[in-house]
């Protein structure tokens, strides 16, 4: 992998030098609230944006309530409109299916990926003084779920699938509060899913003894979630890879955009990828290979780009 990332960047700076001239493009971009890690990627990436093009690209960003509101929004946006999601969500809007049943609209299947972001990726944190070695540990422990988000319903998920449904304390809180009620000894654990490195684990894991649970082949199989290694050392005392789930996040468009517009915003962002990731550590978990995690059909403008660098690209991307 680190071969073909190398590869990748010096294909990206030979593009670099055939790149045509564009005139100056406004874009809105669209993600999350205001206090999440993905509005903050937002805002690094307009700046990316805006430095890799000196100043061609001007990106706006906006506050979302979600994906599924950024989907949605597709109906009533033009050309400009720029927005994060799983892929997953992209397939059930173009069905009509779960939460966009009935609401399905010929827009939805002119959506396009452009270039992955980092994914939710689960994280079990538990205290060491909790003696929580393995998931089967915390039967009869105080874990902190939260509540309405991705990551809450996810947690959830995971007990019942691994047979601790009705067997964990589930702590009657919100996440804000997970970091000093572990440090206080009022819950064993939490569940977030965040990009990592995630700030909370972060904070965790400088404040108190903390360990970040790994998943087995077998369990990860069971959730049917996109595999995912958090390196060893990516947290305060943690020696070793830790085996989880995520869910992949991309960054969309529609056929509306130029092409010419897609191939600039995608060849920009991965020019900027180095430097997003001496920025914030989460970008340096991107590379090419999650262009495989894109399960829609790609941009013909950023397709041109991933075929000029030679990117690992599918007939499914077309």
């Amino acid at each position: 992998m680190k071969l073909l990332l190398k590869t990748f960047v010096i294909a990206s700076a030979m593009a670099l030098t055939a790149a045509p001239s564009f005139a100056q493009e406004r874009i809105t971009y669209k993600s999350a609230k205001t206090a999440s890690s993905y509005y903050q990627m937002g805002v690094q990436i307009a700046e990316a944006m805006r430095t890799g093009t000196d100043g061609a690209v001007v990106v706006t960003v906006e506050e979302s309530q979600g994906s599924v509101q950024n989907v949605m929004e597709v109906r009533a946006r033009g050309a400009d409109y720029v927005f994060t999601t799983p892929p997953a969500l992209v397939g059930l809007a173009q069905g009509g299916k779960a939460m966009f049943e009935g609401k399905g609209d010929p827009s939805f299947d002119n959506i396009r990926a452009l270039f992955p972001i980092p994914s939710l990726t689960m994280h079990f944190v538990v205290s060491t003084d909790s003696g929580i070695e393995k998931f089967e540990d915390m039967a009869g422990k105080n874990i902190l779920l939260g509540s309405g988000s991705f990551g809450a319903r996810e947690g959830e998920k995971y007990l019942s699938l691994f047979g601790l449904e009705g067997k964990v304390e589930l702590a009657d809180s919100e996440l804000s509060n997970a970091v000093s009620a572990l440090k206080n000894g009022q819950i064993d654990g939490f569940v977030t899913a965040g990009s990592y490195p995630a700030p909370n684990v972060i904070e965790a894991a400088a404040s108190t003894g903390v360990r970040v649970l790994s998943l087995s082949e077998e369990q990860v199989a069971q959730t049917k979630r996109t595999p995912l290694t958090i390196p060893a050392g990516t947290y305060a005392g943690q020696e070793a890879d830790v085996a989880t789930t995520s869910l992949p996040v991309v960054a969309y468009t529609t056929t509306a955009m130029s092409d010419d517009t897609a191939y600039l915003l995608t060849k920009t962002f991965w020019d900027q990828k180095s430097e997003l990731g001496s920025a914030a550590a989460w970008w340096n978990a991107i590379s090419p290979d999650m262009i495989a995690n894109i399960t829609t059909a790609i941009h013909p403008g950023a397709l041109r780009y991933y075929e000029e660098v030679g990117a690992p690209i599918s007939d499914a991307h077309k």
